[in-house]
């Protein structure tokens, strides 16, 4: 198994590189589609990482990816799962680019909301729908005696 390269983004510009020997692969059967060999081959992938552990992320990357996919692990350790082909070959290379996805996306920072205003013209036209709105009501009362 070679090493999972992860391309470059906001939180890593250089990318990140997981040694092979940091990723743990496990087969097991898969279900469905696969006649007759899907009882026999273990198709089915499932491609785990020790987050706390990798060498591949420094300390802030680390702290970012293990809060953002907390809700995804056990304990520290990250489990991605693939058994959508027939092929064992192409479930671990699908498995691979799950898991490269999920820390591109995990190694980004948070991008801070900017607050904003509403525009003259949005301003306007709301209150001139308030005004037809408000017309409209009125126009509905029964009459006043005075």
């Amino acid at each position: 198994m070679e090493d999972l390269r992860v391309d470059p983004g906001p939180g890593a510009p250089r990318g990140l590189r997981v040694p092979a020997a940091e990723l743990v692969e496990q087969f097991s059967h898969a279900s469905g589609p696969g006649g007759q060999g899907v009882n026999t081959a273990d198709s089915r992938v499932q491609l785990s990482l020790d987050l706390a552990a990798t060498s591949a992320l420094d300390e802030v990357q680390r702290a970012r990816v293990l809060e953002r996919l907390a809700t995804r692990t056990a304990g520290t350790i990250l489990t991605v799962t693939a058994s959508e082909q027939r092929s064992q070959h192409r479930n671990r290379r699908a498995a691979r680019e799950r898991l490269a996805a999920l820390l591109r996306e995990a190694v980004a920072p948070e991008v801070p909301r900017r607050a904003t205003r509403p525009t003259a013209g949005s301003r306007r036209r709301r209150l001139a729908a308030k005004r037809r709105r408000a017309d409209l009501k009125q126009t509905r009362r029964p009459p006043r005696d005075e």
